[in-house]
């Protein structure tokens, strides 16, 4: 959802702020609902927040509002924006909001990514270095979430909490749970076999990993394009019958891919013995990532790209996963 305020014209230099419970109040306090309140009731954040809104905007930079709503407030919630128009006369700004679980919500920077559009057509392109946000989703002790914060990461512009912008307080700790991108291993590549043997005998190989740890993304990009056989039991729906796809693939001279967890010798068993009895190769290929980095592929597929495996499906498999040993 996207709309404006009198004419706010693009500039490369962008004040970029969240809404609630950084420019008004929110309905939040912390981490419970405040009681009270309706529609049509709403108040400045502090006193100074219309004049800084007003001092961004002098100094030459588009004043920009980002919110994520829940789709059954609202319409309570856009009863406010014409209000807090008019308490704003001389300050043009747009607003976005993110009304649903998709790439626009923030921390996901979709919003940003429109905005970044509506100003290039307007021949403007953003510097970000002397851009910034605020927002109290900034992982303080007492703050709900961290989301605000995570979202300016995610965007690359510098942070700011209502206190430290508004009232110039100090920074305060915080922490960002979950995945973090700095943690990331650098990318490498096998220095002393190909992922994909130069060999026309064919083969089982085997995935072990975590949902949502680029298993299937392997398998598309090294595998298939060598016409190995994909077994997944996502698309098969049972053990009994990725087996039976593995054994078919074979007789007819066909190497296999089983993208599934097989996550403990059990599950492998399955495979290996299969492998023993046809006098054929296996091989296995671990995936390895934290928890969080799971949860944070599948958040974006979710958001992104068809549905996943939901967090509760897959957070117990973590204490489930035996790495193969050589």
């Amino acid at each position: 959802m996207h709309g404006v305020h009198l004419t706010p014209k693009a500039s490369k230099s962008v004040a970029v702020f969240d809404l609630d419970g950084t420019v008004i109040k929110s309905q939040f306090a912390g981490r419970k609902k405040v009681k009270g309140g309706g529609p049509h009731e709403w108040h400045w954040w502090r006193d100074v927040v219309p004049k800084k809104l007003k001092e961004a905007q002098e100094s030459g930079m588009s004043v920009v509002l980002i919110s994520n709503q829940a789709i059954k407030q609202l319409d309570d919630w856009k009863m406010k924006i014409p209000r807090l128009a008019k308490a704003l006369p001389d300050v043009p700004f747009r607003i976005f909001a993110a009304t649903a679980k998709d790439g626009y919500r923030k921390p996901i920077p979709g919003m940003w990514y429109e905005l970044e559009k509506i100003f290039s057509a307007e021949g403007v392109e953003i510097d970000k270095s002397t851009s910034f946000y605020v927002g109290d989703a900034a992982g303080r002790a007492d703050d709900f979430a961290s989301t605000d914060r995570k979202f300016a990461l995610n965007v690359g512009i510098r942070f700011y909490t209502p206190e430290e912008y508004f009232l110039k307080l100090p920074k305060a700790p915080y922490k960002l749970p979950g995945f973090n991108v700095s943690s990331l291993k650098p990318r490498a590549k096998p220095s002393e076999a190909d992922i994909v043997p130069p060999s026309s005998k064919p083969e089982i190989v085997l995935f072990v990993g975590m949902p949502c740890l680029g298993k299937s993304s392997a398998c598309r990009k090294y595998f298939s394009p060598k016409g190995y056989v994909h077994i997944s039991q996502d698309a098969l729906g049972s053990r009994a019958k990725c087996v039976k796809a593995t054994e078919e693939a074979l007789s007819r001279g066909k190497s296999c891919v089983i993208d599934n967890t097989n996550r403990d010798r059990s599950t492998r068993k399955f495979y290996i013995d299969l492998a023993k009895k046809l006098k054929t190769p296996v091989r296995g290929l671990v995936f390895e990532g934290s928890q969080e980095l799971a949860w944070h592929n599948n958040l974006y597929r979710a958001y992104n790209l068809p549905p996943s495996v939901a967090e509760r499906e897959a957070s117990p498999l973590y204490s489930l996963i035996m790495t193969p040993v050589l």
